[in-house]
C-alpha cells in the first residue's frame, strides 16, 4: 500500500514539474516576442529622433557660408584689398570658436586658400589648393557644395559646406562630428551613419569610419575612396543576421534598426543588445508562468493533503510575489531613465529647429522684399525725369504705382506675421487677371525690354488663391526668365492661361537657354541655383506657396528655353 502512495505522488511531482516547463517555454516565447517588439519600436524612435537632430545640426552650420558668401571682409580679400585677408583671418577664427566649427576657410580667385580660421597653426590652410575637391567645383558649377571627406592637412573627417562668393571665390566650412559621436555613446547602445553605398561616415565607435557594410563594386570603391581620401574601405565590422547583427569575434546578437535614407543619402543605424532588455523580461515571464503553474498544483495536491502542504505553500508564494514585484520595479526604472534620455533628445531637437527656422525666414523675407522695392527705385528714377520735363499727369502715375507697390510690402511683411502666429493668411476667390496685372507692375521696367506676350483674360475668371503670395509666385518666375534671357538678341517671354472645367493653368515661357539638367534635378531645393547671385530658394518658396493654395509648380520639359506651369483651383 506504502509503495502504491509512494508511486503515485512521484507521478504528480514528474507531470506538474513537465507541465509547468511546457507552460514556461510558451509564455516565455510569447514574452519575448512581445519584448522584442517594444525594444524595435523604442529603438526605432530614437533612432529617428537621432536623425532629426544630425540634420538639424547640419542645416544650423549650412547658413555659416551662405552668410559669409557676401560678407564684405570676405569680398574684400577675394578682390585682393590691402590687408584684407589678414584681418579675415582673425574674423573666421573668432567665427569658428564662437559657432564650435572645425574650421572656415576661403579660396580666392588664384585658386589657392587665402584666409583660413587656422591661420595661426603650423598646419594653416592659407596657400594651399584645394580646388581638386569636389565641394570646390560643386560650388563653382552649382552654387554650393557638400562632401564628407578626410582632411589633407589634419587627416580628420567631416562635413565640408561651400558656397561661391560674388567675387568668384569660395567659402567653406568643415563640421566635424565628435561631440555627437560622444553623445551617442553616453547614450548608450552602438549608433552609425551610412551613405548611400553602405559606407560608414559617423560612428560612435570611431574605428568604423570608413567600413562598407555591404559588397561594394570595385569601380564604385575607388570612386568613393577618391572621393573621401580615404585610403581603402575597412571591412564590415559586423555580419548581418536578418534584423539583428553580429560583431566579428563576438557571439552575441545586437537588434539593429535603421531609419529611411535622408535627400543626401545617409541613414542612421542603432544596435542594442537584446540582454538584458529581452532576456530579463522573458525570465520573469517564463518563471512567473512556471510559479503560477506549480501554484495551481500545488493547489490541487493540497486539497489532498491541506494540513501538511498550508506552510509550504505559503511560502512559495511569497517568494513568487516578491521575484515579481523585483523584476516589475527594475523594468520601471529602466523605463523611466530611457523616457528621460528622449526628453532631453526631444528638448535639443526644439532648440535646434527654432535655428533653422530663424536663418530661413530671414532669408525669405530678403527674398519677397527685393522685387518691389527694386520696382520702388524705377518709379522713382523715372518720376524724378518726368517733373523735370514738367509732365505732371504721368509722375501722379507712377506715384499711384509707388503706393501700390509699399501696400505691397505691407501685405507680404503681414504673411510673415501670419506665418509667426500659425496662421497663412485668407484664401478665397481671386480674379486671374489682377494677379497678372500686379506682377507686370512690379516688373514694369524689365519687360519693357523683351517682347512680352500675354492673352486677354477675361475679368470674371476668378481661381482659389492668396493675392499677394499668388502674384509672388509669377513675380519669381518672370524674373528668373528674364535673368535667363541677359544678352540674348531677341529675348522674349509669353504668358499662357489654359482653363479647364476645375483647373487653371498658368504657364510662363521663354526663348532662353533652358535649364541645366544637373540644376533641373535639384531645382525645387533649398539653396541650389545656377547663378552666382543667386539664394536659391525662389523657386522652393513658389512650390510651397503652390502646394499651400491647393495647386501645384512644375518644370515642363521643351526644346527651347524653360517652361514653368502653375496650376490653380477654378472657382464655378
Amino acid at each position: 500500500m506504502r509503495g502504491g502512495l509512494r508511486s503515485t505522488w512521484l507521478r504528480w511531482v514528474f507531470a506538474a514539474v513537465l507541465l509547468s516547463i511546457l507552460v514556461a517555454v510558451a509564455v516565455g516565447r510569447v514574452a519575448e516576442r512581445r519584448a522584442r517588439a517594444d525594444l524595435v519600436a523604442s529603438m526605432e524612435a530614437d533612432a529617428r529622433l537621432r536623425q532629426v537632430l544630425l540634420a538639424s545640426e547640419i542645416a544650423r552650420f549650412r547658413l555659416l557660408p551662405l552668410a559669409l558668401a557676401d560678407d564684405r571682409d570676405v569680398v574684400a580679400a577675394v578682390r585682393g584689398a590691402d590687408g584684407a585677408a589678414r584681418s579675415l583671418d582673425r574674423k573666421l577664427a573668432a567665427l569658428a570658436r564662437s559657432t564650435g566649427a572645425s574650421v572656415i576657410y576661403v579660396i580666392g580667385r588664384g585658386k589657392f586658400a587665402i584666409a583660413a580660421s587656422n591661420w595661426a597653426d603650423p598646419q594653416s590652410f592659407v596657400g594651399n589648393d584645394y580646388t581638386f575637391r569636389r565641394y570646390y567645383s560643386d560650388a563653382m558649377r552649382y552654387g554650393s557644395g557638400t562632401q564628407f571627406a578626410l582632411g589633407t592637412v589634419s587627416h580628420r573627417p567631416g562635413l565640408y559646406l561651400s558656397r561661391r562668393t560674388a567675387e568668384g571665390g569660395v567659402v567653406i566650412v568643415k563640421l566635424e562630428f565628435d561631440r555627437i559621436e560622444q553623445e551617442w555613446r553616453a547614450a548608450g547602445g552602438i549608433t552609425f551613419v551610412t551613405d548611400r553605398a553602405g559606407v560608414v561616415l559617423i560612428s560612435s565607435r570611431p574605428s568604423w569610419r570608413f567600413a562598407a557594410t555591404r559588397p561594394i563594386a570595385p569601380a564604385v570603391a575607388a570612386a568613393l575612396r577618391a572621393d573621401s581620401g580615404a585610403g581603402a574601405l575597412r571591412t564590415a565590422p559586423f555580419a548581418m543576421i536578418g534584423d539583428a547583427i553580429r560583431l566579428n569575434g563576438d557571439r552575441r546578437r545586437l537588434q539593429h534598426v535603421a531609419t529611411d535614407a535622408d535627400t543626401a543619402g545617409w541613414r542612421v543605424h542603432l544596435a542594442m543588445p537584446l540582454q538584458p532588455a529581452v532576456g530579463g523580461v522573458v525570465r520573469g515571464s517564463a518563471i512567473a508562468a512556471a510559479i503560477a503553474t506549480l501554484a495551481l498544483i500545488a493547489i490541487a495536491w493540497g486539497l489532498r493533503e491541506r494540513s501538511r502542504r498550508r506552510a509550504l505553500r505559503t511560502s512559495e508564494l511569497e517568494a513568487a510575489v516578491a521575484d515579481r514585484t523585483r523584476l516589475l520595479r527594475d523594468e520601471m526604472e529602466e523605463r523611466a531613465a530611457a523616457e528621460a534620455r528622449a526628453a532631453d533628445l526631444r528638448d535639443g531637437l526644439r532648440q535646434a529647429n527654432r535655428l533653422a527656422a530663424l536663418g530661413q525666414i530671414t532669408a525669405s523675407v530678403a527674398h519677397e522684399t527685393a522685387q518691389p522695392i527694386a520696382a520702388i527705385r524705377n518709379y522713382v528714377a523715372a518720376a524724378r525725369q518726368l517733373l523735370a520735363r514738367g509732365d505732371s499727369r504721368q509722375v501722379d502715375d507712377n506715384l499711384g504705382a509707388i503706393a501700390r507697390l509699399t501696400d505691397r510690402i505691407g501685405l507680404v511683411t503681414a504673411e510673415l506675421r501670419g506665418f509667426a502666429r500659425k496662421g497663412s493668411g485668407t484664401i478665397g476667390p481671386v480674379p486671374l487677371a489682377d494677379v497678372v496685372d500686379g506682377a507686370r507692375l512690379i516688373l514694369k521696367e524689365r519687360l519693357s525690354e523683351v517682347a512680352f506676350t500675354i492673352p486677354d483674360i477675361p475679368p470674371d475668371l476668378m481661381v482659389v488663391a492668396g493675392r499677394v503670395r499668388l502674384e509672388q509666385v509669377l513675380v519669381n518666375l518672370l524674373q528668373n526668365a528674364l535673368e535667363a534671357l541677359d544678352g540674348r538678341p531677341d529675348p522674349a517671354i509669353t504668358i499662357e492661361v489654359q482653363v479647364e472645367p476645375t483647373v487653371v493653368a498658368l504657364v510662363v515661357a521663354d526663348n532662353g537657354p533652358g535649364i541645366d539638367p544637373a540644376v533641373a534635378e535639384r531645382m525645387f531645393t533649398p539653396f541650389v541655383t545656377s547663378r552666382p547671385t543667386g539664394l536659391g530658394l525662389g523657386l522652393v518658396i513658389a512650390q510651397d506657396i503652390m502646394t499651400d493654395l491647393g495647386g501645384t509648380l512644375r518644370l515642363i520639359p521643351t526644346g527651347c528655353g524653360a517652361r514653368f506651369e502653375a496650376t490653380l483651383r477654378r472657382v464655378p
